[in-house]
Parts: C-alpha cells; structure tokens; sequence
C-alpha cells in the first residue's frame, strides 16, 4: 500500500484515517455526523474545507469525510483513501431524486447497482460496458439495519450522472429500467472499490421527487437526514 500522504486533496497522515469511512457529498453533513456519532472525533483534513474526522463509534475506529459533488470529485476522494491510506470500506450517505412513484421524501434506497451516464470506466479499457455494484455484505448488512429500525427503504438500480441540469430530459427512459433514483457519484466510487479490491456501498435518502414534485430544502438535507446516517453507523 503506498503511503506518499498528505495527497494534494487530503492533508492526512498515513494511519491517521480509519480503515472504515463514511463520506457525503456536503462536508458540513461529515461535520454533523462527526458530532453526532463520534466519539473524541479529530479533525484530520480541511484541504479545500473538505473536513474528515476521525474518532470511534461504540468501540470501532471509524473516520468521516467529505468527497464533493460529482463523479470527479468523489473519484478523487476515493482514490485517494484507497490507495494512499490503506482504507478498506466506504459507505456513502447522501441525497437523492426519486424516479418510482413508490419512494417519498425521506425514503431510503439502497443502490445494488449504479447506472451512469459517465465515461469514467474508460480509463481501465475494458473490452465491453463495466456495470458498478455494491459490495454485497454491505448491503445486506444495511437492508437488515433498516429492517431493524423500522426505515421505510428500497433496494435496486439508482443513475449516477454527470450532469444535474440534464437538457435531454432522460428520465423516462430511465424509469422504463426499473432505476429507482438520481444522484451523482454512486458509479465512480463501485468502480474505483472494485479496482482496488475495497468494499462500497452508497444510501441515499430521497430530497426530492421527479414523479411527485415534492421537494427539500438545502438545509433540510444537510441536518434532517439522519436515517442513512443511523444505518450506515449500524454496519461498521
């Protein structure tokens, strides 16, 4: 494992990050879950105000960051943690649109797979089209969690695209596939736990509706939505 830390993004030392790690795209909501879950949380990176703690969780080394918006953004964040810090498994909480009729606003959906419309998985030159998938312990170790808590959740297909403003309209087609929801770097983060022979899995909790027109505001997304943040927690 090589340890040539701090990397441009992440002012770290090597061992200073935990081999487990729960990122978000909004690094105040890696702040929220640093006080609200962590015990003697330490503040390890703020390069670019991308903060990460480390602390423990019930007796476990846990660590929290944020990775940014965008499969670029979490590609480099995760890449980073890989392959520079020795960690073994990230889980992503965030914030999703929903495409099924049967998922409302704070639903949880457990991404099985992520679909994209990113030329990421171009760079390992694969002779066909690569279909990133969770780490499958993770995610029947979540579903069970939500089982337990009592969370309404759907386990399925989610759509990590590369652009929020989509002027094609593609969500239909989408639909017509059985995808669940909308977020925006699920697919980079299964490809680059998946080259690296890590673990991955992202929760999302459902801020808006393309089929209801329901709606959150920032800060509801920032604070309220805890649930993933309670199942994500429960599988370290």
């Amino acid at each position: 494992m090589a340890k040539n830390t701090p990397t441009p993004h992440i002012g770290a030392q090597y061992g200073e990050i935990a081999e487990t790690v729960i990122m978000a795209g909004d690094p105040l909501r890696a702040k929220l879950m640093a006080e609200r879950f962590l015990e003697n949380p330490v503040l390890y990176n703020e390069v670019r105000g991308m903060l990460g703690y480390t602390g423990t969780y019930k007796g476990k080394r846990v660590s929290v960051q944020g990775h940014g918006m965008g499969i670029p953004s979490i590609g480099i964040y995760s890449y980073e943690l890989f392959n520079f810090y020795g960690v073994k498994t990230i889980i992503r909480v965030g914030s999703a649109g929903s495409m099924s009729p049967d998922l409302h606003i704070g639903d949880l959906v457990m991404a099985m797979g992520a679909c994209t419309n990113s030329h990421y998985a171009d760079q390992y030159q694969l002779p066909g089209t690569y279909a990133p998938i969770a780490d499958f312990g993770l995610l029947r170790a979540a579903v069970e969690k939500a089982e337990e808590l009592g969370y309404r959740y759907k386990v399925g297909n989610i759509y990590s695209s590369d652009i929020f403003y989509d002027e094609r309209q593609g969500t239909p087609e989408w639909q017509k596939m059985g995808v669940l929801a909308v977020e925006m770097e699920a697919a980079a983060l299964y490809m680059n736990a998946a080259r690296c022979g890590a673990k991955a899995l992202c929760i999302c909790t459902i801020s808006d509706s393309m089929v209801t027109g329901e709606a959150t505001t920032a800060e509801e997304r920032q604070n309220s939505f805890t649930r993933m943040m309670d199942v994500a927690f429960g599988i370290v």
